[in-house]
């Protein structure tokens, strides 16, 4: 199995970035900015005024009011992939950064208004996705003895517990509004697909069953709906999210059944690697992509 994970500052991607919103339920699509760079994976802010994004490294801040974006200061930590997670209180920006010594993808916490990184993985390469309700803890998928599994960590640091110990690729770990699940998408089946377990990692259960690679489950704030990224079988590989493919965002009910899409678009890896609904579960945010001449 091909298993793609993040590069750290998305080198090689000629692209035009499009920065959008689309209301899941018209389906109305609004372009917020076109950026001549890369730029990924914008989080919503819980106070709906703002976009936080990764580009070329680093994060910024894009106000929604201006249509300006602003640097976050993180000191060293400027190799940062679109692996990034706002706290519950938005005190805080955890991000997955690729160290200088190794190359290898590492947790880092800082303030959301800039500041100095604290460390909170040590073990590499581990790559975040998730942060617990209660503010305790983060999710990721994190390589350890050849495997790609899911694991969470307590944010002041400590001991990492493991979840899950299947073949191949567990990924996109991301809690439930209330805490009592993570999402997350397994090609334990054969191709990608969602499934959800309980935060201590009982009772795995797969959520979609259809003939595509589905990636990055991303519930609401409402805890109604879950969005997620759709590959063409064929496209990829299932252990696969590249860049420069034809996808789909899709929504389902967070209490399974059936999906409907709400895009189609020419995107992938960078387009919804995070969690990016707005607070009032009535938008999603996302890039799309143009390749350049």
């Amino acid at each position: 199995m091909n298993i793609l994970k993040e590069t750290p500052t998305g080198e090689g991607r000629n692209v035009i970035s499009i920065l959008e919103t689309i209301d899941v339920h018209s389906g109305e699509r609004s372009v917020l900015a076109t950026f001549d760079s890369l730029i990924e994976a914008p989080n919503w802010t819980s106070d709906g005024a703002s976009l936080i994004y990764n580009s070329l490294g680093r994060i910024y801040s894009f106000d929604l009011a201006t249509k300006e974006s602003v640097v976050i200061e993180s000191a060293y930590v400027d190799h940062c992939n679109n692996d990034h997670v706002l706290s519950p209180d938005n005190a805080l920006l955890a991000v997955s950064h690729h160290t200088q010594e190794d190359g290898q993808s590492r947790i880092y916490v800082f303030p959301l208004e800039g500041g100095n990184p604290i460390l909170i993985t040590p073990m590499a390469p581990s790559y975040l996705h998730g942060w617990s309700p209660d503010g305790s803890n983060l999710a990721y998928c994190a390589e350890r003895n050849g495997q790609y599994d899911i694991y969470t960590i307590p944010v002041d640091g400590g001991v990492e517990v493991q979840l899950t110990n299947t073949p191949g690729l567990d990924d996109g770990p991301e809690y439930s509004p209330d805490g009592q699940h993570i999402w997350f998408n397994s090609v334990r089946t054969g191709l990608m697909q969602v499934w959800r377990m309980n935060a201590d990692g009982s009772e795995p259960t797969q959520m979609t069953f259809d003939d595509s690679n589905n990636w990055f489950p991303h519930v609401s704030p409402d805890s109604e709906s879950v969005a997620y990224i759709s590959y063409r079988k064929g496209d990829v590989a299932p252990g696969d999210h590249p860049a420069n493919k034809n996808v789909e965002v899709r929504m389902m009910s967070s209490r399974g059944g059936e999906f409907r899409t709400i895009v189609k678009l020419f995107g992938g890896q960078g387009t919804l690697n995070v969690n990016s609904w707005s607070p009032d579960s009535k938008q999603l945010a996302f890039v799309s992509y143009q390749l350049k001449d």
